[in-house]
C-alpha cells in the first residue's frame, strides 16, 4: 500500500498569533505529519460585512462579531507565508495553504510557489474557481463536503478542463463534459486529483460521517480518494485508511479552550500523534490482496493443525477404516483432508495408538 499522506490542518488556530503558527508547525512535526495546511484569504474577498457566522462559529468565539470581522482577525499576512513557508522546510515537513480567493490563489501558485493546492469544500460549486486551480497545472486536492455526487462530478468535469487546456477559457459548458469523458481527462485525473469524503459539520457526529461513501466514490471516479475528518476523536481517520483513503487531513490545535471557530473540533498535539502512530499501523496492517501464511504461521500451521493417525492397534495390511482412523496433532503426517483416500486401504506397516500415517 501507498503510504497515507497525513496534513495536519492547522487552519486558523493560530488565531492571527506569529508565535502560534510556528509552534503549530512544531507540534505537527513532533506528531509525525507529512504536511502542515493553513488558511490563505483576505476577509474581504469572501464575505460581506453583513455575512453571518455558522452555529459552530458562534459557539466558540465572541457572539457580537460579523463572520467578516471574525476573518479579519484570523488572516495571515502575505510575509508571514514566507517566513512560515521557509520554517517548515528547514524542519522537515511540506507546507500547504488552503486559498478562498482567487488573489489568494495566485499568491499561493506564483509568489508562494506552493506544490499542491486544495480546494475547500465551500467552493465546490464554484466552477470558476476551481478552473482557475486546475489550469496551474499543479496536483490538486479536493474537498467534497456538502456535495452531492452530481456536484463532485461537476466540479471534476471542471478540473479535467482546466488540467487539459491551461490558459484557454471555456466555449460552454459542454467543454467539461467533454475533457471529463475523454481518455486524456480521466487520466489526468487519474494522476493529479485527490477527491476527499468530508462531512462539513464542526464537530461531525459519528452518524453522519458515511464513511461508505468512500465506497461509491471510488466506483463513480477514477480519482485517487481521501478522507477529511472533521470529527471528535481519532478512530473515523482510522477506519478511512482501512477503506482506502489515500490521504488524510485533521484539524488539530495547541489548546481546544483557546476563542476561534475551529479549536473544539481539533485534536490536541498528543491526540494527533496518536493518531498519525494509528494510521501507520492500519496502512501497515493492510498488507496485500493474497491470502496465504505468513512466515510466522508456517511454524504454527505445523503445531495447529493435524495429521491421519490410529486410534487402535494395527497391524500391516489390515484395513484402514473409521473405527481405527482419526487425527491428531502436528501436521507432520499426511493431511486429513485425504481422509477418503486412505479409508479401505491396507496399512504399510504396524501402528500403535496414536501413532501418525506417514507416506
Amino acid at each position: 500500500m501507498t503510504k497515507v499522506y497525513i496534513i495536519a490542518e492547522a487552519g486558523v488556530n493560530h488565531n492571527g498569533d506569529e508565535a502560534l503558527a510556528y509552534q503549530l508547525i512544531d507540534k505537527a512535526v513532533d506528531a509525525g505529519a507529512d504536511a502542515v495546511k493553513f488558511q490563505t484569504f483576505k476577509a474581504e474577498d469572501i464575505a460581506s460585512h453583513e455575512a453571518k457566522k455558522a452555529t459552530y462559529q458562534i459557539d466558540s468565539n465572541q457572539p457580537e462579531q460579523t463572520q467578516f470581522e471574525m476573518l479579519k482577525a484570523l488572516e495571515l499576512s502575505h510575509s508571514l507565508h514566507f517566513k512560515l513557508k521557509e520554517y517548515a522546510q528547514d524542519v522537515g515537513i511540506d507546507f500547504l495553504s488552503t486559498a478562498f480567493d482567487l488573489t489568494s490563489l495566485n499568491f499561493l501558485v506564483h509568489q508562494l510557489k506552493v506544490d499542491r493546492l486544495k480546494i475547500p469544500s465551500g467552493e465546490i460549486t464554484n466552477l470558476p474557481f476551481i478552473l482557475a486551480h486546475a489550469q496551474t497545472g499543479l496536483d490538486v486536492i479536493l474537498s467534497t463536503g456538502m456535495a452531492t455526487l452530481s456536484e463532485i462530478e461537476q466540479a471534476l468535469s471542471t478540473l479535467a478542463f482546466g488540467l487539459l487546456n491551461k490558459g484557454q477559457k471555456p466555449k460552454s459548458q459542454m467543454c467539461f463534459n467533454q475533457a471529463y469523458l475523454s481518455p486524456q481527462g480521466q487520466k489526468l485525473l487519474k494522476d493529479k486529483v485527490t477527491i476527499l469524503h468530508c462531512t462539513s459539520e464542526y464537530p461531525t457526529p459519528i452518524e453522519h460521517v458515511n464513511l461508505n461513501a468512500l465506497d461509491l466514490m471510488r466506483q463513480k471516479f477514477t480519482s485517487k480518494l481521501g478522507y477529511s475528518d472533521h470529527t471528535q476523536g481519532i478512530y473515523v481517520s482510522l477506519a478511512a485508511v482501512a477503506k482506502g483513503a489515500t490521504i488524510i487531513e485533521k484539524h488539530f490545535t495547541l489548546d481546544k479552550t483557546l476563542p476561534g471557530p475551529d479549536h473544539k473540533a481539533s485534536l490536541s498535539p498528543q491526540e494527533l500523534k496518536q493518531m498519525i502512530s494509528g494510521v501507520r499501523q492500519v496502512e501497515h496492517s493492510l498488507g496485500q490482496a493474497i491470502k496465504q501464511p505468513s512466515i510466522g504461521e508456517q511454524e504454527t500451521k505445523i503445531i495447529a493443525r493435524k495429521s491421519l493417525a490410529l486410534k487402535v492397534s494395527v497391524r500391516k495390511g489390515e484395513e484402514l477404516t473409521e473405527e481405527n482412523l482419526t487425527t491428531l496433532r502436528p501436521s507432520t503426517g499426511i493431511c486429513p483432508s485425504l481422509y477418503w483416500q486412505y479409508l479401505g486401504t491396507n496399512a504399510k506397516q504396524n501402528y500403535q495408538p496414536g501413532d501418525l500415517l506417514h507416506e
